[in-house]
């Protein structure tokens, strides 16, 4: 990992912003991320976002915290947050935007139990491929606190599938349709290719109840988006 993302977010906050992140996918093309949008306040984070952090309570953890925005604004509502990035790049530009606790390390790597586990922008994105599910929400059930919440956010990428009379298209003996390949590229660079999973609410709910949690839709966004909280 060349941490690329990093690199882009420590351009940004030291001045020397010149172009954005280009991101795509074995199914998509090219599309730019804006790095402006990752360092966006409460009133610009996408509703979904704005719930899920209204509903934050007692100790919390941002996974995958980027550039700290989830975490700088709990901090502001007096929330006792913890913020992790496999970043380090991410990881130093929060700890400067004023972060105060926060941590390198994988999800799989913490130890420390929370009331509130965030996992937000595609929560099941870190869940990488739908064979390692079950190993990260074990994972997380192990350090959810009794009466704790995750908060997670995804969208049924179904749609990318659909042709123009509404029939799904996907070879059936290939992946689940939700898992990509995704490719980050940045000032001509290329980062090493990484597995991402969008993961629809059903297989979410289905995967949460083998390993013995709870799975709610909390809401629906416009797009295929949806916010859900797990919990014992």
């Amino acid at each position: 990992m060349k941490d690329l993302f990093g690199k882009a977010l420590l351009d940004y906050y030291n001045g020397n912003y010149t172009e954005d992140i280009i991101t795509s996918t074995n199914i998509s093309d090219e599309d730019e991320l804006p790095l402006p949008y990752l360092f966006r306040g409460f009133k610009d984070m996408p509703k979904l976002e704005q719930k899920a952090l209204k509903l934050a309570k007692g100790k919390t953890l941002d996974v995958g915290c980027g550039a700290g925005s989830h975490s700088l604004y709990l901090q502001q509502k007096d929330i006792e947050v913890k913020a992790i990035d496999i970043s380090e790049g991410a990881v130093k530009v929060a700890k400067q935007r004023g972060v105060l606790n926060i941590e390198h390390k994988s999800i799989l790597d913490e130890t420390e139990t929370f009331d509130t586990i965030l996992l937000l922008m595609n929560g099941t994105g870190i869940f990488q491929t739908l064979n390692q599910v079950s190993r990260y929400l074990l994972h997380l059930k192990s350090i959810l606190n009794k009466n704790g919440q995750i908060l997670i956010d995804s969208s049924d990428i179904k749609y990318m599938y659909l042709d123009e009379d509404g029939g799904f298209w996907h070879d059936m003996n290939a992946n689940y349709y939700g898992e990509l390949d995704y490719y980050i590229s940045y000032k001509g660079e290329k980062e090493t290719p990484m597995k991402w999973l969008y993961l629809d609410f059903n297989l979410l709910d289905t995967a949460c109840k083998a390993v013995g949690l709870k799975c709610e839709m909390l809401a629906e966004g416009e797009h295929y988006d949806y916010l859900a909280k797990i919990f014992i």
